[in-house]
């Protein structure tokens, strides 16, 4: 027999905005990834790794799948690529992948390509010039005067970054269209060696791209726009850079391969949860919210010893970050877009009520926290 799972009765608390100060809202998001996933066994498999130490690295991570291109096999080995042959991979998959997730959100709410004013895109696992903004409004006909920036380099928490940025333009720009798309093709980031330095990213990381619709109007529907579930709004942002922790988490040459590679420092979950109080409490300063008051949090998939640590500092349940576990298990760590595809799960989840609050928190290089607090 299924079980239905109960939703409790809440006290809504009271967060008066200014009717001429309306907050922009999240509309609808739209995900997309490769083809092909593996398990990390089949990845393992793939580079025939038998050393027990890299192996227990990746079956302890609490991922099962995640969607990924790898290199072609020759002669029965995997391919060494260049720098070259991986930024191609990270200019054609970013493309093919943002494309499809920008598509599918303007789609969810009943928009067209053509009705987008301003779009932000973010990515940290390739460097172009131009940047995918402009790719895009090439490849998928977006109009000409369409305002744009590209976030490039930020890492995990760029997510929230450019969302930021966003919310802003759509705040000054009431009733009109503004989209990010997080394009992560996490493969053409990838060095393959027999160390643990590698080891511990390529365990990790997956290949995805979300893409979020925001608009701030007194009433969404005038332009025939509908939002594809709660429309949660955007209050407030708060950010906390651990400048002590500036190169933990850091991606950069590396001579003895001859191409860009990712470092993870392995005290980088107890620096973020250590300040996961902090930057929260400074949320919600001045908004007379408690921790207690967020019904909903959307955490980036970071990790396991990641989100572990940020459980354990803020006090939350493993219901609370039922979302980020699950994408991690499905996905990987999707860098800046991980958040976005938990969310999507929560909004598609229905357990939202009207009036509750939530909390997105994205984590990354500098070492930055970055926060949204969002009212559904």
């Amino acid at each position: 027999m299924t079980q239905v799972m109960a939703y409790p009765v809440r006290e809504k608390r009271s967060l008066e905005v200014p009717a001429a100060q309306l907050p922009p809202r999240i509309l609808g998001i739209g995900t997309a990834t490769p083809d092909n996933s593996y398990s990390q066994q089949e990845v393992l498999d793939y580079f025939g790794i038998d050393d027990t130490r890299i192996r227990s690295t990746f079956f302890n991570s609490a991922i099962e799948r995640r969607f990924l291109t790898l290199p072609p096999v020759v002669d029965g080995e995997p391919r060494t690529e260049s720098q070259g042959e991986l930024l191609s991979k990270h200019r054609t998959q970013g493309i093919n992948m943002g494309g499809r997730a920008l598509f599918d959100c303007v789609a969810s709410i009943g928009a067209a390509l053509t009705d987008i004013g301003y779009l932000a895109c973010v990515t940290s696992t390739g460097f172009l010039t131009p940047g995918f903004s402009a790719l895009l409004v090439k490849e998928l006909g977006l109009r000409q005067d369409i305002g744009r920036v590209d976030v490039v380099g930020m890492g995990c928490n760029a997510g929230l970054n450019g969302l930021n940025a966003v919310a802003g333009w759509a705040r000054a720009n009431p009733g009109k269209l503004a989209v990010m798309i997080c394009i992560e093709a996490s493969s053409a980031a990838y060095v393959f060696d027999d160390t643990m330095r590698t080891s511990v990213v390529n365990s990790l990381f997956g290949d995805g791209a979300a893409a979020v619709a925001v608009m701030a109007d007194a009433d969404l529907c005038t332009d025939g726009l509908v939002p594809a579930g709660p429309a949660p709004a955007i209050l407030k942002f708060n950010s906390c850079v651990i400048s002590d922790a500036i190169d933990a988490m850091r991606y950069d040459w590396d001579d003895e391969h001859g191409k860009f590679s990712f470092y993870l420092d392995r005290d980088v979950p107890y620096t973020v949860g250590a300040h996961a109080e902090l930057v929260i409490d400074g949320l919600l300063a001045g908004t007379s919210l408690r921790r207690s008051d967020i019904q909903h949090w959307v955490i980036h998939s970071g990790g396991k010893k990641v989100i572990d640590s940020v459980m354990v500092n803020l006090g939350l349940s493993r219901y609370d970050v039922r979302h980020t576990t699950q994408v991690l298990r499905d996905y990987g760590n999707l860098s800046s877009g991980s958040f976005l595809f938990s969310l999507q799960r929560l909004l598609r989840e229905k357990s939202v009520q009207p009036g509750d609050f939530g909390v997105l928190m994205t984590m990354g290089p500098g070492s930055t926290i970055e926060t949204a607090l969002v009212r559904y």
